[in-house]
């Protein structure tokens, strides 16, 4: 009598074949369902919107203004502390020697991304969650 097993497993070998193809699709299923520093899960940080290197985390009550620059652009967006229903949100930014652009409006994460082109300029930055915001002066120069 001849059984297709292998030494130390004890089960017969449908059993095998069938755990030879369910356990590999369970981890896959397991994830994507749950949470982790992926596209699909994790937070904010994980992903960039702007393009550049990061240069200021500005923080406050309701959320954090986060400024990127490249050698020509100055991005920023304003980043809501807990990701929810939809509020009021602003983010601003202001070249000197020129006119601010703001983009606000109701969202539910973030207002933004908002780009100028700074090349030699100083920019002034400002973002809001919820009625509560944060400006600043005149920075990277």
């Amino acid at each position: 009598m001849t059984t297709d097993r292998s030494e130390g497993d004890d089960r017969p070998a449908p059993a095998r074949a069938l755990a030879r193809v369910l356990v590999p699709l369970l981890a896959a299923l397991t994830l994507l369902l749950l949470p982790g520093p992926g596209p699909g899960g994790g937070t904010a940080d994980a992903v960039s919107v702007c393009h550049g290197r990061p240069t200021r985390t500005i923080t406050f009550a309701t959320g954090e203004l986060r400024l990127y620059r490249t050698r020509q652009y100055v991005c920023a967006v304003t980043v809501a502390k807990r990701p929810g229903p939809r509020r009021a949100m602003a983010v601003s930014l202001q070249p000197r020697g020129a006119r601010p652009v703001v983009r606000s409006g109701r969202f539910d994460r973030q207002a933004g991304p908002l780009t100028v082109h700074a090349l030699n300029r100083c920019v002034r930055a400002t973002g809001s969650v919820a009625g509560r915001g944060t400006a600043t002066g005149w920075i990277l120069c």
